[in-house]
């Protein structure tokens, strides 16, 4: 059973840095790409950053280019999200997502449907 657990969650000000992480278990996770995505009170989940298999290749949605870094550590079953310069429209539940998805596919735009595994989701509130 594929189980992605979230973590890394909280209340930051405006400006300041999270780190997220996300465990999984129960799948080969070097051949998993992974994806972050967001959802705001109110609004649709959308994507967040998504990185290959490989950790090669990687991906950003415009709203946190430059600001977020995805990376991953195939040893430890784990994706992380850094999270610097955050803003209150960053203010959102953060779900990791896994899936076997091409590297074309990452390059070309995912959104929540590529994916058939997620973990349950972490808190990130940034204060004004």
């Amino acid at each position: 059973q594929v189980q992605l657990v979230e973590s890394g969650g909280g209340l930051v000000q405006a400006g300041g840095s999270l780190r997220l992480s996300c465990a999984a278990s129960g799948l080969t996770f070097s051949r998993f790409a992974m994806g972050w995505f967001r959802q705001a009170p109110g609004k649709e989940r959308e994507f967040a950053a998504t990185i290959s298999t490989s950790g090669g290749s990687t991906s950003y949605a415009d709203s946190v280019k430059g600001r977020f870094t995805i990376s991953r550590d195939n040893a430890k079953n784990t994706v992380y999200l850094q999270m610097n310069s955050l803003k209150p429209e960053d203010t959102a539940v953060y779900y990791c997502a896994a899936d076997s998805i091409s590297d074309i596919r990452l390059r070309l735009g995912v959104t929540p449907r590529h994916f058939a595994y997620w973990g349950q989701g972490t808190q990130v509130t940034v204060s004004s």
